[in-house]
């Protein structure tokens, strides 16, 4: 985490020494950009996530009140946009990261957690998102002069995305796969309602951020990009009830009912609030991301 931080220090650096330019670009004596412009950049970032498993002190409650930032990682990307007249933008993103937690972070208000801590249960992940979304910036409504055009432009997004995950957990310093393990009866025809979750879903991406122009062939971004899932197994934890332990054998290998077994029921005492997960609220995770683009414009020859 040191590394990334002293990476994400540089481009800072790198932009605020970056010479500036004038702003606006429409059809003036060197630029023609016609109506739209093309960017293509990269991202570099932090990425967290909302479970089940870890979280607060106190019970589970919803969004940020349960975030643990101890739990954020490093996320990267990829992405191009392409943009009406400044004010409406149409984009394609890769973002790339992982998410995890684990219910012994709890450890110093496990008596105020009501049992979540003593259940012990963990995962990590790593995600893949792709994401195609639309950026909508209200300053540029109004037409400006070339020379009073702003180079901040605060900006919200939303969208449609897909996202690619496969939670694991660690047992006697390995880890292992939780879905073709099926911890929570997942298939199983004794509990008819657990379905087999997919490991590629669809999410809602919505995002809020602020465009600064630092030349004619330059953009930043600062972005925080929420996603609303579809499922509450990014932590492979969402029922209320243990499954029973003796059916991992009729459905799985002799090993891996073993391993299910341990993995599915962690709890290391008796607690006071005796479930697993809570079906409820669906899983989320959320980025921060500077992004950094170059744009591409046609350049006028003079005559």
């Amino acid at each position: 985490m040191t590394r990334f931080y002293v990476v994400l220090l540089a481009c800072l650096c790198i932009l605020r020494t970056y010479p500036a330019q004038a702003q606006y670009y429409y059809y003036n004596d060197k630029y023609y950009g016609g109506d739209w412009v093309v960017e293509l950049g990269g991202t570099l970032g932090i990425m967290n996530s909302l479970t089940d498993i870890g979280g607060n002190k106190g019970i589970g409650k919803k969004f940020v009140k349960d975030l643990n930032w101890k739990m954020t990682r490093p996320s990267f990307g990829l992405y191009a946009i392409a943009t009406y007249h400044e004010f409406l933008g149409v984009r394609v993103e890769a973002t790339f990261g992982n998410v995890q937690s684990y219910d012994s972070i709890l450890k110093k208000v496990g008596p105020s957690t009501f049992g979540r801590y003593e259940r012990n249960l963990s995962f990590r992940s790593t995600v893949r998102d792709f994401q195609l979304v639309a950026e909508f910036h209200p300053l540029f409504l109004k037409i400006y002069d070339e020379s009073k055009a702003p180079r901040w432009s605060p900006y919200v997004s939303a969208g449609i995305g897909c996202f690619v995950f496969n939670p694991q957990a660690k047992l006697n310093d390995q880890w292992y796969y939780l879905h073709p393990l099926r911890t929570e009866g997942q298939g199983f025809a004794e509990y008819p309602t657990r379905k087999t979750y997919s490991l590629s879903q669809v999410n809602i991406p919505l995002g809020v951020g602020v465009r600064y122009e630092v030349s004619s062939g330059m953009n930043a971004r600062l972005e925080f990009a929420y996603r609303i899932l579809f499922t509450d197994y990014l932590d492979d934890a969402s029922n209320k009830d243990y499954v029973n332990p003796a059916l991992f054998s009729s459905y799985l290998s002799p090993h891996d009912a073993l391993i299910a077994q341990q993995l599915a029921d962690r709890r290391i005492s008796t607690v006071i609030n005796n479930q697993r997960g809570d079906p409820k609220d669906n899983d989320a995770f959320f980025t921060i991301q500077l992004k950094i683009g170059f744009t591409i414009r046609a350049v006028r020859k003079k005559k």
